[in-house]
């Protein structure tokens, strides 16, 4: 089965001249993606504000990247209520059935909310932009599709997550392969039957991670998992709920999501406000343990504040993380391989899956896991994979959980230009530069989300959604009042920002270690911090004061 490495080819209608709406559409606001962000966007621009808005989607349905993610084991690594929208009319209707939902709920989810909101009808689906610029003489941005249509608009909003453009390695022979071989990112909707097959799961990220424990569970005769970092996984705690339980919690949920918007990273919790070494040996342990023992991210997201920021308490954390996760490997040669005594990089500077039984499965004389950082990936062959000792393991199956060009990929995959006519891509070649993490000079009444420089990568998706959502919205009701119809931010003001942006991650561990928060995951990229490190309370701070005098703006 050939490698699927493009939208279009599973949407052929979206080259053809089928379409949701007109070739000429002409509007206030046209955003484009139709998950967690452009849902947002279309419901406070268009039913709080009353602009005519439209969303282009190069997928079929809602979702975002729970449209694409359907392999094996997806699910999200934030809990309920803290995944999902703080809009009443939307979470008071709906209930949840798992603590972290899976793919298939997370769907459903996103049927209730158009339900609730009235979202399709304003969704151009299959609908793939292959360029845009903002044409001056007009005043407006002008939007090209791949089957041939236009689209005119005030305000151009690109709400396309920071995990739009896969990443596909460059390995001999990846098109030679006889076998089952996809991206996890186009799994097909039919599954793919693993039962008594051998699967090769490239990559041990989140996405991995998930594949590989879903896959020994499914009855797969061999699971082979080609690890070139360790995932420093934590326990994800997964459990049934039940709709009496979280009925009882509503009253409280408005209060939660507004304490959500006060910590660090958008959760429902924050880190401790004492330092690791503070603590006694005693101390730190039971601390440690009821973090451990709670799940989720707490092990990493509540510990203590000096944790991502001095290397002597990093390691604290680190040998606690080891000691755990060893006693679960039974086989000494894999231990040390998922979970080495000397830690890889400094621990929480790339982001842990939450895994349910993940290292148990190593327990199985069927699951392997294969170092290839000193024994690389050379080739794919028609029957397997070569790797640089000479051997080559046969496999029926490869799933390449290879990620992303994240964060900026996506926007540079639009044909996005600026006023002198220059692709982003162009300008982004040598690093990346934003204002506010939704703005960038040149690319006038343009605004994105959850993107380049905001909080995304180290926030709660829906947190960083609204808190970015309802910026740009209050912006754009700001200019109407003010009667105003151009803004653009300045070339200082990036710089200014850019600076801030580094600066903080300077003040971290996250520089020290190569990872795709670093841009070290895509060979070529420029090696930047592309993620605010302050967290999503200064981050407000920063940019309700910019918002409150236009400063680092030119508005006309």
């Amino acid at each position: 089965m050939g490698l699927r490495t493009d939208i279009g080819l599973e949407t052929p209608e979206a080259n053809g001249t089928t379409g949701t709406h007109s070739g000429n559409l002409e509007l206030d606001a046209l955003i484009v993606g139709a998950g967690f962000g452009g849902i947002y966007l279309l419901h406070k621009l268009r039913d709080e504000l009353g602009l005519n808005c439209k969303v282009f989607e190069a997928g079929k349905d809602l979702g975002g990247i729970w449209h694409w993610n359907g392999y094996p084991g997806a699910r999200v690594d934030t809990n309920t209520p803290i995944y999902e929208y703080s809009i009443e009319k939307v979470w008071k209707s709906w209930t949840w059935e798992e603590k972290y939902p899976g793919f298939p709920e997370l769907r459903k989810y996103f049927d209730h909310v158009d339900k609730q909101l009235d979202i399709k009808k304003d969704v151009a689906f299959n609908t793939r932009v292959v360029g845009a610029h903002f044409d001056e003489n007009l005043s407006r941005w002008v939007v090209k599709t791949a089957d041939g249509r236009t689209a005119r608009s005030q305000y151009l909003i690109l709400a396309i997550g920071f995990a739009a453009k896969r990443h596909f390695p460059n390995w001999k022979g990846l098109d030679t392969f006889d076998g089952v071989i996809h991206h996890s990112s186009f799994w097909p909707e039919g599954g793919v039957d693993v039962k008594g097959k051998k699967i090769a799961v490239v990559g041990t990220g989140s996405t991995g991670v998930q594949i590989a424990q879903e896959s020994a569970h499914d009855g797969a005769a061999e699971v082979l998992v080609y690890q070139r970092t360790p995932n420093l996984a934590l326990p994800m705690r997964q459990k049934k709920l039940t709709k009496e339980e979280q009925e009882s919690k509503k009253s409280s949920y408005p209060q939660i999501f507004k304490d959500r918007m006060n910590t660090f990273a958008g959760f429902q919790y924050d880190f401790a406000k004492r330092k690791t070494l503070d603590d006694t040996p005693e101390e730190r342990k039971a601390f440690y343990e009821k973090l451990w023992e709670n799940g989720g991210f707490e092990f990493w997201l509540a510990t203590y504040d000096d944790m991502l920021y001095v290397k002597e308490a990093n390691r604290e954390a680190y040998d606690f993380w080891a000691k755990k996760t060893r006693a679960r490997i039974q086989d000494p040669v894999k231990r040390d391989i998922l979970a080495p005594l000397e830690p890889p990089h400094a621990f929480g500077t790339k982001r842990p899956s939450l895994e349910q039984d993940y290292y148990e499965q190593f327990n199985k004389p069927n699951v392997n896991v294969i170092d290839i950082k000193n024994n690389p990936i050379i080739e794919i062959k028609p029957n397997g994979i070569l790797t640089s000792d000479g051997n080559v393991r046969e496999v029926d199956i490869i799933a390449l959980a290879t990620g992303f060009d994240s964060v900026t990929g996506g926007m540079k995959n639009l044909g996005l230009k600026d006023v002198n006519g220059v692709d982003i891509a162009e300008k982004w070649k040598l690093g990346t530069w934003t204002y506010l993490g939704m703005t960038c000079n040149g690319f006038p009444n343009m605004f994105f989300l959850y993107g380049s420089h905001g909080p995304t990568a180290f926030a709660n998706g829906p947190s960083c959604v609204e808190c970015q959502g309802n910026w740009i919205a209050d912006a754009i009701a700001k200019l109407r009042k003010e009667k105003k119809e151009y803004i653009n931010p300045t070339k200082e003001a990036e710089e200014v920002w850019r600076q801030k942006v580094t600066a903080l991650s300077d003040k971290s561990l996250f520089p020290g270690t190569s990872s795709w928060y670093m841009g070290a995951n895509v060979p070529g990229k420029p090696r930047e911090q592309l993620n605010y490190t302050g967290g999503i309370p200064l981050y407000e701070k920063e940019i309700r004061a910019s918002l409150s005098n236009w400063s680092g703006f030119v508005v006309a």
